[in-house]
């Protein structure tokens, strides 16, 4: 089994239109509509929500939360969705903080740089990456990011921010 955990990020921004902006609602509505069209066999997935924010105003509160959240999930497999703008802090912090989860576990982070809602296709492609590489990899326990085709271990990657994708460090 694979629990995807929903933090947020531009992957499920939604167009409010009473308030003309993108919002990020508290429900996993959208994550749960990509699985949904890209897995037609029985893949065991738990869908899990918490944090619901931009990662840009995420804090090291969120990541203790989501940490939290990690050392409850019962299963080896986790697929963790959350805004691209720090990622990478997110990781290193649970890496830093938490290196008996990082031991027990196969943890992939995950985003989008465009709102599923707007453009599907890129955060369609890397949750399913991620979920992939999770069922046929077999990967050995440790961090990983799956972004923009690159997939590796997460100190490894990083976004650069002049392209606007994940490169290889």
């Amino acid at each position: 089994m694979i629990t995807v955990i929903n933090t947020g990020g531009t992957f499920n921004k939604i167009y409010d239109k009473v308030k003309g902006e993108l919002v990020i609602y508290p429900n996993c509505d959208v994550i749960e509509e990509v699985i949904a069209k890209s897995f037609y066999n029985n893949i065991d997935l738990r869908v899990t929500g918490l944090i619901y924010k931009d990662s840009l105003y995420m804090n090291d509160e969120d990541r203790a939360e989501l940490l939290k959240k990690l050392e409850l999930v019962q299963t080896r497999d986790v697929v963790v969705v959350h805004g691209t703008d720090t990622m990478d802090v997110s990781a290193e912090y649970i890496r830093t903080h938490a290196p008996h989860i990082v031991a027990s576990k196969r943890i992939i982070f995950t985003g989008a740089m465009k709102p599923y809602t707007i453009e599907p296709a890129e955060a369609t492609s890397n949750l399913t990456l991620a979920i992939g590489f999770l069922l046929y990899a077999e990967p050995k326990s440790g961090i990983y990011v799956a972004m923009n085709g690159v997939l590796g271990e997460a100190e490894k990657i990083v976004k650069d921010r002049a392209s606007g994708k994940f490169i290889f460090a």
